[in-house]
């Protein structure tokens, strides 16, 4: 049965810096695989440099969770987790629903939501105006977990037991914009990047 949403803390708690968020699940990862797009992307390799991470770097907002799809369907022993933006979420709204009817259990949606399009210039995002509920359609969509941390303590205390949670799971993170420091990364070589990857999988 779907469960309903949970909201962490107090939503008028300041945002959570972005780079200390990721840090959060960072500490607390074992083997699972991670997918980053755009500001993920930038931040997530500070962190890690795990042969697991799965770091695609075109422009590709709003890919993040069918990435993770794939990969969780070719890997089913293993737990995916899938980076995305909330203006990435709102640009693949069917993804959720693409999920759960694919039955994969071992995926984890994690959506770093500031409000704002950085990419683009620091614009509000639609779901700002529109007081988008991204938990409250992760469930309509069927999610069996799903759950809101606005505060960087409950984050973190709640952390460490999330992929004990039934799957797939959805989590909306409350993130702060980056702001003038905000750009995409260099892409390095894709070849090499796949084949460590691939290597790490023990995909021939």
């Amino acid at each position: 049965m779907t469960q309903p949403s949970t909201v962490g803390t107090d939503s008028v708690l300041p945002r959570m810096p972005l780079l200390t968020a990721l840090e959060v699940l960072r500490d607390v990862r074992r083997d699972e695989i991670v997918v980053t797009t755009m500001g993920s992307a930038r931040e997530w390799p500070k962190l890690s440099q795990h042969p697991l991470d799965f770091q695609f770097l075109p422009s590709a907002m709003g890919h993040s969770p069918m990435l993770g799809l794939g990969l969780a369907l070719a890997q089913p022993q293993r737990e995916v987790i899938a980076f995305n933006g909330d203006g990435g979420m709102l640009m693949g709204l069917s993804s959720l629903v693409s999920i759960v009817a694919s039955g994969a259990k071992n995926l984890t949606v994690i959506v770093l939501d500031n409000g704002l399009y950085e990419v683009t210039g620091g614009q509000a995002t639609a779901g700002v105006a529109a007081r988008c509920d991204f938990t409250g359609m992760a469930v309509a969509a069927g999610f069996p977990s799903v759950s809101r941390y606005d505060g960087l303590d409950v984050w973190r205390a709640a952390a460490g037991k999330l992929l004990q949670q039934p799957g797939p799971r959805f989590v909306q993170l409350r993130i702060a914009p980056v702001g003038a420091e905000y750009h995409l990364p260099a892409p390095t070589p894709i070849v090499d990047r796949i084949a460590k990857f691939r290597a790490a999988l023990g995909v021939k």
